[in-house]
């Protein structure tokens, strides 16, 4: 019953009128209405160029298959169908991050780090709107991770 509430709440909740100039800075509160708005459309708008992108490469496959006679040419286009198939595969993954990042704009956690829990820079949620740690956080967890890598 709570989440028929808040779903009800969200659908009646008027949209917010965003500048298309508007950048956050970091004079005004962290994660304020404006600044979720504006990272909420960044990602809806990234997610929708993906889709996109996905249904252009599902008609170029299947609008692609045809008989090519000369070998050469064959391998070619093979490698790069998989080649296209393999960025897919990535954005396909990107675009369970960004619905993963939708979900703790929705939950009130956006903008915090997972490990920390400390606010992520403006600066780095801006170049990459799913960052789950700050910059310090993800560089302690990159140097772990190459330690172990390496043994």
């Amino acid at each position: 019953m709570a989440n028929a509430s808040r779903i009800e709440g969200k659908q009646m909740k008027q949209e917010m009128f965003l500048p298309d100039d508007y950048r956050p800075a970091e004079d005004e509160p962290f994660m304020n209405d404006r600044q979720i708005e504006y990272f909420r459309r960044k990602l809806l708008t990234w997610k929708g160029e993906l889709m996109a992108g996905s249904r252009d490469t599902i008609e170029g496959l299947q609008d692609g298959t045809r008989n090519i006679p000369d070998v050469a040419d064959r391998a070619s286009e093979e490698t790069d169908r998989a080649l296209e198939l393999r960025t897919r595969d990535r954005q396909r993954k990107l675009v369970a991050k960004i619905d993963a990042a939708l979900r703790r704009i929705d939950e009130g956690e956006y903008g915090y780090c997972i490990v920390t829990g400390e606010p992520i820079s403006l600066k780095r949620l801006d170049a990459r709107p799913i960052a789950t740690m700050s910059l310090e956080a993800q560089e302690r967890h990159e140097r772990r991770e190459k330690v172990h890598r390496d043994d």
